[in-house]
This record gives structure tokens, C-alpha cells and sequence, in this order.
């Protein structure tokens, strides 16, 4: 590590935490800087940023940094890296301690085929001697406490002949094998999806497993996957025995579902939000993005926006209007219509 980077606040945020912790999973063209701040005075106990690539910042993509244009008030917000390349890693891991988050992720969990179709993500637990030196080269640049987000398991693959073509075989790589060959890599927390990379998004969680991580791991477990209600949140912490939950779809146009996940937790209560102050939290997104993305903030609220009004009254119709919104007197005007 470089002198800048020892002189930084080594401090385990995650430690100081009240449990349950509720997280902000990291989510591609979601968890940005204006949804996480919304997220934050909703409930949030931690942040992830969008997944950002240790390549791009490794060549100083200037589209790779603006991803990492952060509000202080998100804090704690843990920058999540994926790739595959443990020297990208190593100068990725320099530059984002240097910008004094919080914590850094390694993504070894995501299936999308835009990240795992290129060697990364939840495809990286197929060598796990790469997935050793990536996870010990973070760790070795850095003094911010290091996280990973994983899977349960994936399959392995094969050469089938001499074309290269590839089959899956019933061997199954667990993250647990993973999990004991790090166990002297200083990683403070781990955040678990409770489904295989071949189940993707669907399927049951194995709430079995997640808790059995607590026998080979003495850091923080997040439980991930499925939690979109207080009552869903309730059941895997019961069945885990979880630190916290990762929560990632479940946000989509609810950013209070933290607040009611803990006033369920603390008084099996939760109120549903009004339509009014649904607007209210729409327009605030809005603003925040504005704020942080000029012109284009309103391209990037639109998926918000629709979320926001889903099993709303009229719904199909204000739909086809948010669609198109280029200001934030447009999103006004049709709030107000509605």
C-alpha cells in the first residue's frame, strides 16, 4: 500500500453496526448515488454503489469514476468491484481507498451474462485459487475493511473435445469452499445470495446453507435474495441466523421497505405509504438526480418512476406519460394530474 493509503481510517464500520444490519445490495443501473441517498433516509444501515468495473478504473475510464460520484450523506457506502484480473484489482483497490469510502465488495455472485459472460462475477468461483489472490490482493491494498458477495454454488465446466466446447458437469463448487480457503484473508462481511448461479433469480433460497456459513466464518453474514417484504425479511433472518439482509429487487420503487422491515422486526407493525408520499419520495429521486446527472438524471428516473407508480390508480396511464419526462415540472404537472 501506498503512504497515502495507510494513513486512512482503518476502522471496521461494520463492527459498530446495530444488527439486524439492513443493506442496500449493489444493483447495476440502480443503487446509484441519488437512489442510495433516498435509500439512506429511508432506513438503509449500509449502501453498496453499482457494481464498478476494476478494469475501467484501472484505465481511468472517466464513465467507470462518475459511477463513483458519491453524496457524503450515504455513508457507510461500500464500492463494489467485479473483474477477473487480480493486477487490475490491485490499482482499482488503490484508487477507490484513496477516495475514502467505506468499504470495498468483490463481486463473486452475479450471474448477469454481461459480468459472468466475461469471466467475472459468479463465474469466478470455477478457479478458486483466481478467486484466493484476488480477494488477498483488495485486502493487500487496502486497509478498508474488505467484503465479497457470493452464491451458494456453481456448476463446474469441462473440455469436451477439441473444439472447446463446453458442458456442464454434476460437479457442484460450493461458496463454502470458497469460504475455508480465505479463512486467513482479513474479510470483515460476507453478503450471500441463497441461490445457485444456475438458478439465477428464480427458485427456492437454501436458508440451510446460509446458516451453516456461520460455522467457517467468524465475520458478518448478510443474507440475500427474495426479500421483498417485512414479512419475507422476518422469516430469513429466523431461518438464517443472519447479521443482516442484503436487499436488492425488493427496493424497486420502495425505498421505505427498510423503515417497515424494522418497525415489522421491532412491533410486528408496518404501514404502507400513501400515494402522496410515494410522489413526495418520487420527486426527491428526481431532484438527487438531477443534482448528480445534469439532463441525463431524467433518462436515468424514468425506470424509477415506474416502479414508483406500480398498483397505482391509473397506473397505464401515467406510465405512458413518465415515460417521456425531460424536466422536473413534467414530473410535477403529471403528479398533479393524477
Amino acid at each position: 500500500m501506498t503512504k497515502e493509503t495507510n494513513k486512512i481510517d482503518n476502522k471496521n464500520f461494520w463492527l459498530s453496526l446495530r444488527k439486524p444490519i439492513l443493506v442496500l445490495a449493489p444493483m447495476a443501473g440502480i443503487t446509484d448515488s441519488a437512489y442510495c441517498t433516498i435509500c439512506r433516509k429511508n432506513g438503509a444501515d449500509v449502501v453498496y454503489t453499482e457494481m464498478i468495473s476494476a478494469d475501467g478504473l484501472h484505465y481511468n475510464s472517466k464513465k467507470t469514476f462518475d459511477m463513483l460520484k458519491i453524496l457524503p450523506r450515504e455513508k457507510p457506502v461500500v464500492v463494489q468491484l467485479f473483474g477477473k484480473d487480480p493486477e487490475k484489482f490491485a490499482r482499482a483497490t488503490q484508487i477507490v481507498t484513496k477516495l475514502r469510502f467505506s468499504g470495498i465488495d468483490i463481486n463473486f455472485g452475479c450471474p448477469a451474462k454481461k459480468v459472468a459472460g466475461h469471466g467475472g462475477g459468479a463465474t469466478l468461483m470455477r478457479d478458486l485459487n483466481l478467486c484466493y489472490k484476488i480477494i488477498k490482493t483488495v485486502c493487500d491494498n487496502t486497509n478498508l475493511p474488505v467484503s465479497i458477495k457470493i452464491r451458494t454454488s456453481i456448476k463446474s465446466e469441462s473440455v469436451k473435445n477439441k473444439k472447446l466446447e463446453l458442458k456442464s458437469q454434476k460437479q457442484i463448487i460450493k461458496s463454502i469452499d470458497l469460504i475455508k480457503k480465505i479463512q486467513n484473508l482479513r474479510v470483515s462481511t460476507i453478503m450471500i445470495h441463497g441461490r445457485s448461479y444456475e438458478q439465477g433469480f428464480t427458485g427456492e433460497i437454501d436458508y440451510n446453507y446460509i446458516k451453516n456459513i456461520k460455522k467457517y466464518f467468524n465475520g458478518v453474514i448478510i443474507a440475500n435474495g427474495n426479500i421483498n417484504t417485512p414479512e419475507v425479511a422476518k422469516k430469513t433472518l429466523e431461518l438464517t441466523l443472519a447479521d443482516g439482509l442484503g436487499i436488492a429487487r425488493g427496493v424497486y420503487g420502495k425505498p421505505w421497505i427498510f423503515e417497515q422491515i424494522k418497525d415489522y422486526l421491532n412491533t410486528d407493525k408496518y404501514k404502507e405509504k400513501s400515494w402522496a408520499q410515494i410522489k413526495k419520495i418520487a420527486l426527491q429521486h428526481a431532484k438527487l438526480n438531477y443534482k448528480s446527472k445534469g439532463d441525463y438524471g431524467f433518462v436515468e428516473i424514468r425506470k424509477h418512476l415506474l416502479f414508483y407508480t406500480k398498483n397505482q390508480e391509473n397506473a397505464k396511464e401515467m406510465r405512458r406519460e413518465l415515460v417521456s419526462v425531460k424536466t422536473i415540472k413534467d414530473i410535477e404537472k403529471i403528479f398533479q394530474k393524477y
